[in-house]
C-alpha cells in the first residue's frame, strides 16, 4: 500500500455525470455520425431538388422587394428635393421646405384613406410647380369612395395649414403666416369642381354635370389670369371628362355612380363645410404679399 495520503474528491453530481459526461461504454456503442450526404435519389433528395428553385426564386423576390421599397423611398425623397429646389429659387429655401411639407401632408391624407378603403395606392410623387399626386393602383368601388379619398387630401392639408397659422399667431412669424395662407389657398384651388382636381372627384358624387361647370370655370380663370398650369389641367380634365361621359350609359358606370340614401348629402355637407373653413382661415391669415 502507498503511504501517500488520499486526496479528497469532489462530490459527484449524478445529474451532471449522467447527462454531460457520457461513459466510455456508451461512446463505444453509439452509432457513428453520418458523414456522407443523403442519397439524391431518395425521397428527401428529390424533395430538396424540387424545392431548391422555389427557394432561389423566393430569395430573389425578397431582394427585389427590398430594392423596390428603396426605389420608392428614393423617388419620394428625390422628387421632394427637386420641388424644394424649384420653389426655393422663387421664394427661398425656408418657404420652399414648408410649402412642400404642406403638400406632403395633403397627399398623405389621400393615401391613408385610399389604403383604409382597400384601394392600393403609391407613395406621393412631387412635380415642381404642379404639386404632387398619389397614383391609384386599383380602382375605387364607387364614386362615394372616390369622393371620400378626394376630400381627405384637402382636409389633411387644411388642418396642417391652420396649425401653421396658429403657430404664426403665437410667434408673430410672417413666414409662417404666408405659408398658412398659401397652404389654404392651394387646398381651396384643389376643391374647384373640375377634373382632375380633388373637387372634380368630389363633384362626381354630387352631380356629373358639375364637372362641365368646373371645367368652364377653369377656362374662365385662365382667360382672366393666364397661368402655365391651368392649360395642363384643362387638357387632362377634358380628356377624363370625355371618357367618363362616353361611358356614362354602361351598367358598370351606373353602378359606380349609384349612391345610398344620405351619401350625397354627407359628401356635399363635408365639401361645403371645408370650403367655408378654408375661406375663414384665408381671411385670418391674409396679408398683402407679392409672389
Amino acid at each position: 500500500m502507498s503511504d501517500e495520503p488520499l486526496q479528497p474528491q469532489p462530490p459527484i453530481d449524478p445529474w451532471t455525470a449522467h447527462f454531460t459526461e457520457p461513459s466510455e461504454a456508451w461512446a463505444a456503442t453509439a452509432p457513428p455520425r453520418r458523414t456522407t450526404p443523403p442519397d439524391p435519389n431518395s425521397w428527401r433528395g428529390r424533395v430538396k431538388r424540387a424545392l431548391a428553385p422555389l427557394a432561389a426564386v423566393g430569395a430573389a423576390l425578397a431582394k427585389f422587394g427590398a430594392v423596390l421599397i428603396k426605389l420608392k423611398v428614393l423617388v419620394v425623397i428625390g422628387s421632394m428635393a427637386v420641388s424644394i429646389a424649384a420653389y426655393a429659387w422663387l421664394w427661398g429655401w425656408k418657404f420652399a421646405v414648408g410649402f412642400v411639407a404642406l403638400i406632403l401632408v395633403h397627399e398623405l391624407g389621400h393615401m391613408v384613406v385610399l389604403r383604409a378603403r382597400g384601394i392600393r395606392s403609391g407613395w406621393p410623387v412631387f412635380l415642381p410647380f404642379l404639386g404632387a399626386f398619389v397614383s391609384m393602383q386599383s380602382a375605387p368601388q364607387s364614386v362615394y369612395q372616390e369622393a371620400e379619398s378626394a376630400l381627405a387630401g384637402p382636409l389633411a392639408g387644411t388642418a396642417a395649414s391652420l396649425a401653421v397659422g396658429y403657430l404664426a399667431h403665437v410667434d408673430g412669424s410672417s413666414l409662417l403666416r404666408s405659408l398658412a395662407f398659401v397652404g389654404l389657398f392651394l387646398n381651396l384651388f384643389n376643391l374647384l369642381p373640375a377634373l382632375p382636381l380633388d373637387g372634380g372627384r368630389v363633384a362626381g358624387a354630387l352631380h356629373p354635370a358639375i364637372w362641365l361647370v368646373g371645367l368652364l370655370g377653369l377656362l374662365g380663370v385662365e382667360i382672366y389670369r393666364p397661368s402655365p398650369v391651368i392649360p395642363i389641367l384643362l387638357v387632362l380634365g377634358g380628356f377624363e371628362l370625355y371618357n367618363r361621359w362616353r361611358g356614362r350609359g354602361s351598367m358598370a358606370s351606373k353602378d359606380y355612380l349609384s349612391l345610398r340614401p344620405g351619401q350625397r348629402a354627407k359628401i356635399g355637407t363635408a365639401y361645403l363645410s371645408l370650403v367655408v373653413v378654408i375661406l375663414i382661415g384665408m381671411h385670418l391669415t391674409y396679408s398683402a404679399r407679392h409672389f
